[in-house]
């Protein structure tokens, strides 16, 4: 084994990288080349080709239907509502050409530096893209500095980074923590938020954000384990509970339960994190903050929030507010869908100001 000599002068051996297992390994810290795809850029690219999200990024959906709705031009000030991995961002910044504003926000700390990184790396620094940490709800705070938008753009949906990284505790396929925070450093995390639930809450809760049709069975099962003492601490043990308390129903598959795992992890995760509150008030801000003939597009992920936006824009179209909106959501094309599966659910809808 090599040696190296450290300032001091002493001898160390040198670390090799483990060997990377496998064209795609499972273990998310294994993954050294999908999370420096700088770096690795040919293997990133085989995996994208392959209907895959590299692990550590995100594949932004609708961008060329996103472009054609803002109408970009030089000279503008826009808003990425939810920042992300940036992709979006990016290609906002790039149809500015260096002339006028484009601010960012997002609420994710750990997320957030990596991706102004990232754009700062590609000559998109502070002058050409200012961003904030903060919740896109705020986005009047934003007006006293910026003046009103141009364009606005909200990607509601989880970034596939905080999806793929078993720490966040986003997800029922890996182990690790029940966290579901899109900002850990407040708020309580979602093995804390189930310890005080009742079968009611919980049952109300998984029907309201994510239309679960076994909402009671699976909400007697959560808070029966609870009252013997256990706490569900981890995702793997949220997702066995799960998937114990539907094993009875008569005729049910396992992607049903998987189906129902999903949901019941996406409810949660809109409770813990407050989702369909913070988008209402967003909505209702929306027309303050844009300009006249400002256009706004918006990205939903489920029906929850997609009947939000339709229902503000709607009221806001009959108020005069609004000149115009989208008559229906826009989806992702068969080909985007099949290079991102995570294409498949979304629904893209627009407004313009009057």
């Amino acid at each position: 084994m090599e040696k190296e000599q450290t300032l001091d002068g002493n001898e160390t051996k040198h670390q090799r990288r483990p060997r990377y297992k496998g064209t795609h390994p499972k273990n998310f810290k294994e993954k050294y080349k999908e999370l420096q795809p700088e770096q690795y850029a040919d293997d990133v690219a085989k995996i994208i080709q392959k209907g895959n999200t590299p692990a550590g990024m995100h594949i932004s959906i609708c961008v060329n239907e996103i472009l054609e709705i803002l109408q970009i031009k030089p000279g503008q000030t826009g808003l990425d509502a939810t920042l992300g991995y940036g992709g979006h961002t990016l290609e906002m910044a790039k149809r500015l050409a260096g002339q006028g504003w484009l601010y960012a926000t997002d609420v994710d700390p750990i997320e957030l530096p990596r991706t102004k990184e990232r754009l700062e790396r590609l000559g998109y620094g502070e002058e050409k893209v200012a961003i904030r940490q903060m919740n896109f709800s705020q986005i009047d705070q934003i007006v006293p500095e910026a003046g009103l938008f141009d364009f606005v753009l909200a990607d509601l949906g989880v970034s596939s980074m905080q999806i793929d990284n078993p720490e966040r505790g986003f997800s029922f396929k890996t182990e690790g923590p029940l966290d579901l925070r899109l900002n850990p450093e407040s708020g309580f995390s979602a093995a804390n938020r189930l310890q005080k639930m009742t079968v009611a809450e919980l049952q109300y809760m998984l029907i309201e954000n994510a239309d679960e049709p076994h909402a009671e069975a699976i909400a007697r099962a959560i808070v029966s384990n609870i009252k013997k003492g256990i706490k569900i601490a981890t995702t793997a043990q949220l997702r066995d509970i799960i998937k114990e308390a539907l094993k009875v129903v008569p005729k049910i598959s396992e992607d049903e339960i998987k189906k129902s795992c999903q949901r019941s992890f996406q409810a949660l995760r809109i409770d813990i994190n407050n989702e369909f509150e913070v988008l209402d008030e967003f909505l209702a801000k929306l027309p303050d903050v844009l300009a006249k003939d400002g256009r706004v597009a918006i990205l939903t992920f489920h029906s929850g929030e997609d009947r939000r936006v339709k229902k503000s824009f709607k009221q806001f179209l009959r108020e005069g507010v609004y000149s115009e909106i989208a008559p229906d959501p826009i989806r992702a094309s068969a080909q985007e869908c099949h290079i991102n599966s995570r294409a498949r659910s979304a629904k893209l809808r627009w407004a313009i100001k009057a």
